[in-house]
């Protein structure tokens, strides 16, 4: 079977690239398997793709290359439509709702097309105009499945959770006096509520540490409060990482502060710290980690709103006091995580398809 995953760039460090590449390794190993990429920014991916995996891209847009006209958004569209409608596969997945909308109107009505959804669903007329055509959609949540499936009429919405990568994963001894917090530092992951509460644990338990992993615009920002807080010797700035579940198998506690309004989950993240036998510690709102997180059995929920700030390090101090119970819930972590064994994510893949193609 020919399967094509659509994505907007396979280069960046997104938790929805991680997983699509998880997949499309996976998948390869029975299947003819490509990731198309709309636009590429640099000469490798950021997360090493499996050899049977074929790469192909639409726009260049590396640093000397040569460019033809049209230029910007405008060609990147036309080449997308362009290469839709000559595709041969037997399945297309678009992994986003601007690139699932396409998918809809160009590529060929024999070929099974899905979209794969992680956050909630925008409030678009593309999409409940042109998602129909779809042959269904395949969300990472049973809430993302919940909320999709109230927003389309006529179309199949699935559930498949993410895929970690193939095992064996690394395992934390819960030895470490480390907090550990991943991901790209934008404004909706909101590090600096992270930093704030770790002010207060800072004061009260100084021999243990933050650890930020990843990158982003936020970092200047996020670094000048380090300072202003006095947290030079508390908080370190670790960079990029490939290997953010080894990192934090080196932590006793993964960090998530989220933002409320953010489309984004932290799934990735929480997967990959899980996996790790490290528990999970967030805010429960829309686009905190609660799809993932049994609050007591596998991780902690905090409430946001007034004084969450506090709450949240009252969290954090609660398990940094309490070993027994951090490995009990490393321990429901590990339970947790079989679910996303990349072998038992691409059957239900391969069960989807095959279901939709004989309905086709």
């Amino acid at each position: 079977m020919r399967i094509c995953l659509l994505v907007p760039s396979v280069y960046g460090m997104r938790g929805d690239v991680r997983s699509v590449v998880n997949l499309a390794g996976q998948l390869a190993e029975r299947h003819d398997v490509e990731i198309l990429s709309v636009r590429r920014h640099r000469d490798r991916p950021f997360f090493p793709v499996a050899p049977k995996v074929r790469l192909s891209w639409l726009v260049d847009v590396r640093p000397g290359v040569r460019h033809l006209f049209p230029q910007g958004q405008m060609r990147a569209e036309v080449a997308l439509w362009r290469r839709l409608r000559a595709l041969k596969a037997d399945v297309v997945i678009g992994t986003r709702p601007g690139l699932s909308v396409q998918l809809a109107r160009h590529a060929p009505r024999e070929t099974v097309r899905i979209a794969r959804e992680w956050g909630r669903p925008p409030v678009s007329g593309p999409i409940v105009k042109f998602y129909p055509r779809l042959d269904a959609v395949v969300t990472a949540t049973e809430r993302g499945r919940a909320e999709w499936g109230g927003l389309l009429d006529g179309v199949e919405v699935g559930l498949i959770p993410d895929a970690l990568p193939p095992g064996p994963w690394p395992r934390s001894r819960m030895d470490n006096r480390i907090v550990a917090a991943g991901g790209r530092w934008v404004p909706a992951k909101a590090y600096d509520r992270l930093i704030r509460a770790f002010a207060v644990v800072a004061d009260k338990r100084p021999d243990w540490r933050l650890r930020l992993y990843g990158g982003g615009p936020e970092e200047r920002h996020l670094r000048a409060l380090v300072q202003e807080l006095n947290l030079h010797n508390h908080v370190y700035f670790m960079g990029t990482t490939l290997d953010l579940a080894g990192e934090f198998a080196k932590a006793s506690i993964v960090a998530v502060t989220s933002v409320a309004d953010t489309p984004e989950t932290p799934g990735m993240t929480v997967i990959e710290a899980m996996a790790s036998g490290v528990p999970v510690i967030g805010f429960d709102s829309p686009s905190g980690p609660a799809d993932f997180v049994a609050h007591g059995r596998n991780g902690v929920l905090v409430a946001e709103g007034e004084d969450e700030i506090r709450t949240y390090a009252t969290a954090l101090l609660s398990l940094i006091d309490d070993e027994r119970r951090r490995r009990a819930l490393a321990a429901g972590a590990l339970r947790a995580v079989e679910a996303h064994r990349a072998s038992s994510v691409a059957e239900q893949w391969e069960k989807l398809i095959g279901a939709t193609a004989r309905r086709a």
